[in-house]
């Protein structure tokens, strides 16, 4: 195994359980030059073992797997899987994985169940639908050992576990060299797949993992559609960038007078319409159907908002793409954050209400509340903050990597 030695006093991270090695705390490497994705040693200048971890090329050089240890014990894939089941278990949000599909008011069959280095897996995503995980490699490392992953999956939920489904293609590193090709580890849930859907605080939602953005739903925003819910009843609401229509459904069974669903993808709206019928609402296209409580728009979401009558919406929730993936492109992400929250703010009704979000990484908690500032001011009209909102429980943050927290809202009234 390789050793990977850092310059002296660059240790301080890891002792402090910071889970990333930079290429610049590097002095040497010891052994044979690793492939991206071996596990590595990594030490202290002095020969402190700090760790292991998969190795990968560019700014961020390992990803620490076990702290204080040269290897991988035993049983290593089994044991932070389990521990990874058992905390979305204390959390209420998985039981008897083995009557997954239960109905009920509250019944929810999806959830995160890793969450990268919130999990102590840096690199790894598994979502978790009904009976069904969906497992996304964003290093070399974790693709590399998707079949242990698979198998150790299988062991922590038994019987109850039908498919593992592979969806690295998009998100593992492509220079690497690996053979990246989205399949299935164990089972095959083709069948599901084309027709499942979830419970989500007992709304029901068709998922496609194979053919869907992501791992095939946005579980992030849970508990953030389920507030918006809450503040639908009577409402005309406005949901930009819908995707699958998630906050749609919440809105409608809310008690929302009507609701407009915009996303430019015409995947996504097909999927909004199914997913309004789903829940036992009428949907219609555009300004058609007007005995309809849901409306589909096909579209640009800034352009439908621009064009939108002033004051026709009492509730928007804004919930773009991420408008910076990296932070060479932040400066330019603010803009765009600025830019569409003054549009929102500008045509919301008097004493509407807007959810806004960022899940851009780059963009950290104070610059996006300080984005929102600017388009308030831009508007002139007076702006109250009700709630900073977040991801949920099963999308944990280390406290030694705040990193983590992508996720960034604000609920905003508008006088």
């Amino acid at each position: 195994m390789t050793r990977v030695v850092l310059k002296k006093g660059r240790e301080e991270s890891l002792l402090r359980f910071h889970p990333w090695v930079f290429s610049g705390a590097i002095a040497r490497l010891e052994g044979d030059d690793p492939a991206e994705g071996d596990v590595v040693e990594v030490v202290s200048a002095s020969g402190q073992a700090l760790g292991c971890g998969h190795w990968q090329i560019g700014s961020i050089a390992v990803r620490i797997l076990c702290f204080g240890a040269s290897v991988l014990p035993d049983g290593f894939w089994e044991m932070r899987l389990g521990a990874a089941l058992a905390e979305r278990r204390a959390l209420g949000l998985a039981g008897d994985e083995a009557s997954a599909g239960a109905s009920g008011a509250g019944a929810t069959d999806c959830y995160r169940l890793v969450h990268g280095e919130g999990d102590s897996l840096p690199g790894l995503v598994i979502d978790y639908y009904g009976g069904v995980c969906v497992m996304q490699a964003h290093s070399a490392g974790m693709f590399l050992a998707r079949s242990e992953i698979a198998a150790a999956l299988q062991a922590v939920y038994g019987p109850a576990l039908k498919a593992v489904y592979d969806k690295s293609s998009g998100t593992a590193p492509f220079k690497a060299g690996l053979n990246l090709c989205d399949g299935y580890l164990f089972g095959d849930g083709s069948a599901l797949a084309r027709d499942a859907f979830v419970l989500e605080n007992g709304h029901r939602f068709h998922v496609n993992w194979e053919e869907g953005q992501k791992t095939g739903f946005f579980l992030d925003q849970r508990e953030n559609r389920r507030l918006v819910g809450l503040h639908s009843a009577g409402k005309l609401v406005l949901n930009l960038f819908c995707y699958t229509g998630g906050f749609s459904i919440y809105a409608l069974a809310g008690g929302a007078l009507s609701v407009d669903s915009v996303d430019s993808s015409a995947r996504a709206m097909e999927m909004t319409d199914r997913n309004v019928v789903l829940n036992g609402f009428t949907t219609a296209h555009g300004g058609t159907g007007e005995a309809a409580v849901h409306h589909s728009y096909c579209c640009d979401a800034l352009d439908f908002l621009h064009d939108a009558p002033q004051g026709a919406y009492d509730l928007m929730i804004v919930d773009p793409p991420a408008f910076a993936k990296h932070r060479g492109a932040l400066h330019n992400a603010l803009r765009a954050y600025q830019r569409l929250n003054a549009d929102a703010i500008s045509k919301v009704a008097p004493g509407g209400i807007i959810f806004t979000f960022s899940c851009s990484q780059a963009v950290d908690r104070q610059a996006f509340s300080l984005a929102v500032f600017s388009a308030a001011a831009q508007t002139g009209r007076n702006v109250r903050i009700l709630a900073r909102l977040s991801q949920p429980a099963d999308h944990p943050v280390s406290i030694y990597h705040p990193e983590g927290e992508y996720l960034k809202g604000l609920m905003l009234y508008v006088e």
